[in-house]
């Protein structure tokens, strides 16, 4: 059973960084495609940013500040958030497709205020 597990979420100025962790447990297969999605209240869950195909994707609300990294040969991916503000307060969710399947964490909030 795979499972992702989250961590790196908190409270934050505006203009503040954080810098998000996702690791998946549970499969020696390596992923089609992993990243983040977020949820703000009230609002649909839209992706952030995502390695899909050997390429990275990005929100043109994110792009230039936030980065998506990952460690070479494992299932385990970095959200570097930047210059972060008030817009960027949600639930941020961990995606991942290994194996044919979709999987998704439990999610981390990230708040952004003063």
């Amino acid at each position: 059973q795979v499972q992702l597990g989250e961590s790196g979420g908190g409270l934050v100025q505006p203009g503040g960084s954080l810098r998000l962790s996702c690791a998946a447990s549970g499969s020696n297969s390596r992923f089609g495609a992993m990243g983040w999605y977020r949820q703000a209240q009230g609002k649909q869950r839209d992706l952030v940013a995502m390695f899909l195909l050997g390429r990275t994707n990005y929100a043109d609300s994110v792009k230039g500040r936030f980065t998506i990294s990952r460690e070479s040969q494992k299932n385990v991916v970095y959200l570097q958030m930047n210059s972060l503000q008030p817009d960027d307060t949600a639930v941020y969710y961990c995606y991942a497709q290994i194996g044919g399947s979709t999987y998704w964490g439990q999610g981390t909030q990230v708040t952004v205020s003063s």
